[in-house]
């Protein structure tokens, strides 16, 4: 059962987006956070899904979700009457999934929920990918500093300082990038 954190800034009552939520298996919140405690409420309460509701987004809320976006991203739905082009993009680069510009409509919740839950899910596929690769390519940098090093302080061949870092490695039972973090490191350090 997912569990939904509601954020408002609006005076229109959200007991019918609980009871929708509700006979969709939704667990909502029984908090109702406001944009500025947006953060440290999902810090606290941990929800998995966040659905906004508001007029428009305030620059706070999207400050707000940028941070949550950094260090701890979720789906997050926001429901609001502004249509604004650069507004829309603002959201979207502070991490909201889907923003739906015609209002809050209950009968339409559970496609909507699916596909951002979904097109989240993708994107923290992509996101683990992306952060995937640039660990590979950063150990791959290292690693070639490591050889240069032997290279230079040694005076051999490329394949042959690329051989010693191996046996280095096998040899310590680590991985190859751990023992050029190691050579370079002692390199780094003052004489």
């Amino acid at each position: 059962m997912l569990r939904v954190l509601l954020v408002t800034d609006t005076d229109k009552p959200i007991g019918d987006l609980r009871d929708a939520l509700a006979r969709l298996g939704y667990d909502t919140l029984t908090g109702t956070a406001t944009s500025q405690a947006l953060h440290q409420m999902v810090q606290s309460e941990r929800p998995d899904v966040i659905i906004i509701d508001t007029e428009s987004p305030s620059r706070d809320t999207l400050e707000q979700l940028a941070v949550m976006n950094a260090t701890a991203p979720r789906p997050v739905l926001m429901f609001s009457n502004d249509a604004n082009q650069q507004l829309i993009r603002d959201a979207v680069g502070a991490g909201v999934t889907a923003y739906l510009v015609e209002g809050l409509d209950t009968g339409r919740l559970a496609p909507i929920l699916e596909v951002a839950l979904a097109r989240f899910a993708q994107e923290a596929q992509l996101r683990e990918r992306l952060a995937q690769v640039e660990n590979e390519l950063a150990e791959r940098k290292l690693i070639d500093r490591a050889k240069r090093l032997l290279m230079d302080q040694q005076n051999m061949p490329e394949h042959t300082a690329y051989a010693t870092l191996r046996k280095r490695a096998m040899n310590q039972g680590v991985k190859l990038a751990e023992v050029a973090r190691q050579l370079v490191a002692h390199a780094d350090q003052p004489k």
